[in-house]
């Protein structure tokens, strides 16, 4: 009995080690919860400045419909509102990615966007990301055709517990304190 050899089981490690083979060390995927909340607070916090700026006319003009079944004059402005809006959205993600690593909301949940192997997404890779992101703002099939559907790839291990976002760009949402010292470091 004494001489029987003793095999200790060695686990997978974290999940993002079990679903991606190049993922460093102790790295965490971040949980669907925190990347849903990051996306509305930087949603909030984008439109608000839109808010303030218009001096409080600016999302009465965006979700006024009606503006295009009305006079001629009103479709201008309409649409000038949701080009202001699309635009700002994707100047704030790629600019806030380039220069942070990160969008504000995707900060303050302790998110950070890295390749697979932990190391961080070059300036290149902003502008794609940021003009991706634009499908979520896209009135109703936003949130519920798009918006669903990367919500369910980012709980699947099938899709690597990535949105499709993720896999077009070969990222990965991770717990910003789970990454290696020299990323976190470049993470501002």
């Amino acid at each position: 009995m004494a001489d029987d050899v003793v095999e200790v089981y060695q686990g997978g490690g974290t999940l993002a080690q079990a679903v991606l083979g190049s993922a460093p060390e102790g790295m965490l995927i971040a949980p669907l919860w925190k990347r849903i909340g990051a996306f509305m607070l930087d949603v909030v916090m984008v439109t608000l400045v839109l808010e303030v700026l218009t001096r409080f006319r600016f999302l009465s003009v965006l979700i006024s419909w009606n503006y295009l079944t009305e006079s001629v004059d009103y479709v201008f402005p309409f649409i000038v509102t949701w080009i202001i809006f699309f635009t700002s959205f994707y100047l704030y993600w790629k600019y806030s990615g380039r220069s942070l690593g990160r969008s504000f909301g995707q900060r303050a949940f302790r998110i950070a966007i890295v390749h697979d192997n932990g190391s961080t997404i070059e300036i290149h890779h902003w502008g794609p990301r940021a003009l991706g992101k634009l499908l979520y703002l896209l009135p109703i099939i936003g949130p519920l055709w798009f918006g669903l559907r990367d919500s369910l790839a980012a709980r699947s291990k099938k899709s690597e517990y990535r949105t499709a976002l993720d896999l077009k760009n070969n990222t990965v949402a991770a717990v910003d304190w789970s990454l290696p010292v020299e990323t976190r470091q470049k993470l501002r």
